[in-house]
C-alpha cells in the first residue's frame, strides 16, 4: 500500500481511529506472503488466516510464488559470480536426504549467479535455477537466460562455462583453495538459501523447486525495499494468466 507508515508520526496520522485500522487490516489481509522477511509456509498461512483446508493455503502460496518471477526482468550485468551447488531434497513425507560426497543421489542441482557491486564489497541482484546437470549445454543456457551481453562471468574454472555466447569468462581455478575464497558472494547466497529452505519449509522437494528458488530470489533482490515488496508482487501477479490448481500441481496436464 502506498501509504504504509514509515515513522511513529505517520503511524499515528494513518491510524487515528478504529475505523481506519479496520479498513487497513481488511485491505492488507494478504500482505503476509510478501512482507514476512523469510517467507511463510502454507501451514503457517492456514493457521494465521484460519483456513479450514491446507490445500487452500497451499494454492494461495503457490499462486503468489509463481507471481514472484517478473516477466521481462533485466539480466544481470557487469561482474557476476557464477557457481553450482547441490541441495539435499526430501520426499513428500520424509526427512531431508542426500548422497554423500559428490554423489548426486537425492540432491537437487542448482546454478546461481550474483552481481558483484562496490568493487567486491557487496552483492547486487541474484539468479538461481535448477539444472539437470553441470554440462556446457545446461550452464550456457543458464548464462544466456540470466546474464546480459557483455557481462563477465567469474567462475571456479569448471569446464562447462567457457564458450558461452556474449559472455566474457573469467575463470579462477580453485585447486586446493576453498571455493568460497574466490567466489565469496555466490557461496554466501547458497548458504543462505539452504538455511532458508530448512528453516521455512523444512527442506525442499524436486517438484515445484524452481518456484521456491524464484521466491528466494524475489525476497533477496528486494531486501532493501521490503515495504515495496507487496506492491511489486501485486503488479507482477496482475500480468499473469490465471493459474488453476490443476495447472499448478501438473503443468503438463493443462498444456
Amino acid at each position: 500500500m502506498t501509504d504504509f507508515p514509515r515513522s511513529l508520526i505517520e503511524f499515528q496520522q494513518r491510524f487515528g481511529d478504529e475505523a481506519s485500522c479496520a479498513q487497513y487490516l481488511a485491505a492488507a489481509r494478504w500482505h503476509l506472503m510478501a512482507t514476512h522477511s523469510n517467507g511463510i509456509s502454507a501451514l503457517q498461512l492456514q493457521r494465521q488466516l484460519a483456513f479450514g483446508s491446507y490445500k487452500t493455503a497451499w494454492l494461495i502460496c503457490a499462486k503468489l510464488r509463481c507471481s514472484m518471477l517478473a516477466p521481462g526482468r533485466s539480466p544481470l550485468a557487469g561482474l557476476v559470480e557464477v557457481d553450482e551447488t547441490e541441495i539435499a531434497c526430501r520426499s513428500k513425507n520424509g526427512p531431508v536426504t542426500g548422497g554423500r560426497g559428490r554423489s548426486h543421489q537425492g540432491k537437487i542441482l542448482v546454478v546461481g549467479a550474483v552481481e558483484v557491486k562496490d568493487g567486491g564489497l557487496g552483492p547486487g541482484r541474484i539468479r538461481l535455477s535448477q539444472v539437470p546437470d553441470y554440462s556446457a549445454a545446461s550452464l550456457h543456457a543458464f548464462l544466456a537466460a540470466n546474464l546480459g551481453p557483455g557481462a563477465t562471468a567469474t567462475t571456479d574454472g569448471w569446464s562447462g562455462y567457457p564458450g558461452a555466447a556474449d559472455v566474457t569468462h573469467d575463470p579462477h581455478v580453485v585447486g586446493k583453495m576453498a571455493a568460497h575464497i574466490v567466489l565469496p558472494w555466490v557461496h554466501r547466497i547458497f548458504s543462505n538459501l539452504k538455511v532458508w529452505a530448512l528453516g521455512v519449509y523444512h527442506g525442499l522437494r524436486r517438484k515445484h523447486l524452481q518456484s521456491y528458488l524464484d521466491e528466494f530470489v524475489f525476497r533477496f533482490n528486494r531486501r532493501r525495499t521490503r515495504h515495496a515488496a507487496f506492491r511489486s508482487l501485486l503488479g507482477i501477479a496482475a500480468a499473469h494468466q490465471p493459474l488453476p490448481y490443476k495447472m499448478l500441481i501438473s503443468p503438463e496436464a493443462a498444456a
